[in-house]
């Protein structure tokens, strides 16, 4: 019998290596994080090819409400520090990986076309302008009502600015993504949001206007593992990678502000 290299039997198919299997990784952040996180997760996956990076964009206390209520992830990132504390005292993340790793502050937002003609912040008291906020129990919702409070302390705006304020709120948003999406649509005459949801996409549809820092609320961005973190080693690559130099460089490209280093 002749070999079968030299006869017309053909050698055994070629068997194809089996792909490497990929490690998905949740992370569960604030609606305000969506556009710098990704940004982040790109990266952070472009180093590590077995990771798949997922996403879950939300309002904080969505967010949290969602752990607590048994949902899987790795990690946690709030936009402030009452979500965060809640998920700590509830042992839903490894207290020694919290840490704070961005900090923001308010902006007030109107149409590009600002039909109500927005000009200072005490025209947020006017009688007939339509203001779009995020619910109180909303990081973002609860530092406007602190924003709008310190303002009707300042004789500049005076004792019924606050009053004047809610009753030109024309709806409660819950997360700060919807309060930026309404103001675009035209939907109302001006809206509280972070300065960095004033994206350069979204530049093109509103303006802006300063709220001084003695009015201005900073918000802190702690971030942590999650105790039952299905990914927990990748979970803390993540965050290391978070508070690198080169996701705050992302961050500060986001227009967010530095944390004071904790000394991770």
């Amino acid at each position: 019998m002749l070999p079968w290299f030299l006869g017309c039997s053909k050698p055994p198919a070629a068997v194809d290596p089996a792909p490497l299997a990929r490690t998905t990784l949740t992370v569960f952040a604030a609606a305000s994080l969506a556009e710098s996180f990704a940004e982040i997760g790109k990266k952070f996956a472009a180093d590590n090819p077995e990771v798949t990076v997922q996403f879950s964009f939300a309002g904080s206390q969505q967010l949290r409400a969602q752990l607590e209520s048994g949902a899987q992830a790795d990690i946690f990132a709030s936009a402030n520090e009452k979500e965060m504390n809640a998920a700590k005292a509830d042992s839903l993340v490894q207290p020694d990986t919290v840490h704070d790793f961005a900090r923001n502050r308010l902006v007030v937002i109107y149409p590009a076309s600002n039909p109500a003609k927005i000009g200072t912040l005490s025209d947020l008291g006017r009688a007939g302008v339509k203001i779009d906020v995020a619910d109180v129990s909303v990081p973002v919702g609860k530092y406007g009502q602190q924003m709008v409070e310190a303002m009707a302390r300042d004789p500049d705006f005076g004792p019924d600015f606050e009053k004047c304020f809610l009753a030109n709120v024309v709806s409660r948003e819950e997360n700060v993504k919807s309060v930026l999406s309404k103001v675009r649509l035209g939907e109302a005459d001006a809206g509280v949001v972070y300065v960095t949801d004033v994206t350069p996409d979204a530049a093109k549809e509103v303006a802006s206007l300063d709220v001084p820092d003695q009015f201005n609320q900073i918000a802190s961005y702690p971030i942590a593992v999650l105790a039952k973190a299905p990914q927990p080693d990748w979970a803390r690559r993540f965050e290391d990678y978070v508070l690198s130099g080169d996701g705050r460089n992302i961050l500060r490209e986001h227009h967010f502000l530095a944390a004071p280093s904790d000394g991770h």
